[in-house]
């Protein structure tokens, strides 16, 4: 049995932890077993991942039914670490059902996460100003749900209101799915309205998806991303770390730095010496073989 795999992001303050709490104690007081990837951008400079995670989640984190995984979001592609996707094939091997990926919320990590997951939810919070103009439009039509969070008391009317709002964009949006509309939900994690509902929601795209065949397609093509994902990293890190390279570097970084070269020159520069040195070496290599 294939584990459900939601990718979850959104700005700060939009109330992601909080929501995670409630949905993850939802779902194993119904006999499921999840498991929380979060990324935490605080960690790689304080250490204190684990901790501010749990924090913010302290009844999930007690729950036996429940793991927590805190990551570092340093020096990796959006926040995602190069081990989330790994770490989401090990949890479903474990036999968690429910795999929620929390993101920072902020530059590529919703991207990243979009190529690890089956389904792709942001959360928003009922604020006020130009909310539409403050998320990127990109991060909107990767969504197969938008969650509108803290609706209640006060905060009812505007969440309303961004629902509404947001509905209405989603339908000049290009669709990811042939066969799914995105949603716009509203949810309190104070007082749990809508968290039922909006599992349900998550269920009947589940059920879709695997019915026409969409969710194993996606499940393919993200692997393929995720292979050249790690080709392109590893490649950048030996080109960084080769010796020629990390000799004319500072030249040429000083260089383009007071507009005494341009960046595609020193580009070309360092690539030169990156391919020159290496062929240099593999020729040395063959020599001495013979």
């Amino acid at each position: 049995m294939l584990a459900t795999a939601v990718g979850l992001s959104g700005p700060p303050g939009a109330g992601k932890s909080s929501f995670i709490e409630v949905v993850g104690k939802m779902l194993t007081g119904r006999g499921n077993k999840v498991s929380v990837l979060a990324v935490d951008p605080s960690s790689c400079t304080t250490g204190g991942s684990l901790m501010g995670d749990k924090t913010r989640m302290t009844e999930l984190s007690r729950d036996m039914q429940a793991f927590i995984r805190p990551s570092p979001a340093s020096g990796t592609l959006g926040g995602v670490t190069r081990t989330t996707n790994e770490a989401i094939v090990l949890c479903e091997g474990a036999g968690y059902d429910t795999v929620l990926v929390e993101t920072v919320g902020v530059g590529q990590s919703e991207f990243a996460v979009a190529d690890m997951v089956d389904m792709f939810v942001l959360l928003i919070p009922p604020a006020g100003g130009d909310e539409l103009q403050g998320i990127k439009r990109g991060i909107i039509e990767m969504a197969d749900l938008v969650v509108v969070t803290k609706s209640d008391g006060d905060l009812v009317v505007p969440a309303r209101r961004i629902q509404t709002e947001y509905t209405s964009a989603l339908k000049l949006l290009r669709k990811k799915s042939k066969t799914w509309s995105p949603k716009v939900v509203r949810v309190s994690s104070q007082t749990g309205e809508g968290i039922p509902e909006l599992w349900a929601t998550m269920e009947a795209f589940r059920e879709a998806a695997l019915a026409n065949g969409e969710l194993q397609a996606r499940r393919r093509a993200q692997q393929k991303v995720w292979m050249w994902t790690l080709i392109r990293e590893s490649v950048l890190r030996h080109f960084r770390d080769h010796p020629a390279v990390r000799r004319a570097l500072p030249r040429l970084e000083d260089s383009v730095t007071r507009g005494a070269m341009s960046p595609g020159l020193a580009a070309d520069l360092l690539l030169d010496a990156f391919s020159s040195s290496s062929s240099s070496s593999s020729s040395s290599g063959a020599a001495s073989s013979t």
